[in-house]
């Protein structure tokens, strides 16, 4: 088997303690990449997922930050170089799911997503191209923020914010630093929902099925082991994104 070409990189994963972050992290650990996993609050399981790959021989280092708040992405991407010596890639998947509409909105909720999906994965964009680093960056995104999403507006604003970021930063980060991004679709079912959640949303989709975390995983092998990508979006959303249809 050819030898991965992540072997040995440092890949920060932000929100990598649980849900789509963990299958990235356990994605990229199983190709021997070493692995910078932040959390903000879930110190137990980040804990627990570290053990874990240190069982399989991976190293997984540990970063707590609260990436809403000043200076925490320059902080967490300063410890992560001087523990690792390099950032050759970060996987932006740190969010918040908060329920409003645009009658209800608050200017709170929509500064509390923009500096959690936009700000933060700049200022660590920005961090990685001032520490003359290589490598890429990955954001996490959101098929909905091809149409609208009535019942989540502050994240839906957020996330349409951010695609056209990494669009921007793929050109000025070039060529030292590639940009892509991924869009899911139906893969977890919100917090306090079951699978039943996806089922019955499933129709939504041209394969009428939900996927696995597994395949946001494989997607984020691609990107990362892909040198002439950058200034893309991968949607995993079973073709979703061609219909255009809303719901919330």
């Amino acid at each position: 088997m050819a030898k991965s070409s992540l072997a040995h990189k440092n890949i920060l994963i932000t929100g990598a303690a649980r849900r789509l972050g963990r299958a990235m992290v356990i994605a990229c650990a199983d190709q021997g990449a070493t692995i910078l996993l932040h959390y903000r609050e879930s110190s137990e399981e980040a804990e627990l997922l570290a053990k874990k790959l240190d069982a399989k021989g991976v190293t997984a280092r540990l970063f707590q930050a609260d990436l809403t708040q000043p200076r925490s992405c320059e902080s967490l991407f300063a410890d992560c170089l001087n523990a690792a010596g390099s950032v050759d890639a970060i996987i932006n998947n740190a969010s918040i799911f908060p329920s409003d509409t645009v009658w209800d909105i608050t200017e709170d909720s929509i500064l509390e997503n923009l500096r959690l999906h936009t700000l933060a994965p700049y200022r660590l964009a920005k961090s990685m191209h001032e520490a003359d680093q290589k490598g890429c960056i990955i954001n996490m995104l959101d098929t909905r923020m091809d149409d609208y999403d009535s019942q989540h507006v502050s994240y839906h604003l957020s996330k349409r914010m951010l695609f056209d970021m990494t669009r921007i930063l793929s050109l000025e980060m070039a060529p030292n630093i590639r940009v892509n991004a991924i869009a899911p679709g139906l893969i977890l079912p919100p917090e306090g929902h079951d699978t039943s959640y996806l089922e019955k949303l499933a129709h939504t989709n041209p394969l009428k099925t939900f996927g696995e975390p597994e395949d946001i995983g494989h997607a984020a092998l691609f990107l990362l082991e892909s040198p002439f990508i950058t200034g893309q979006t991968i949607y995993v959303d079973g073709g979703r994104h061609t219909k255009g249809k809303f719901y919330g």
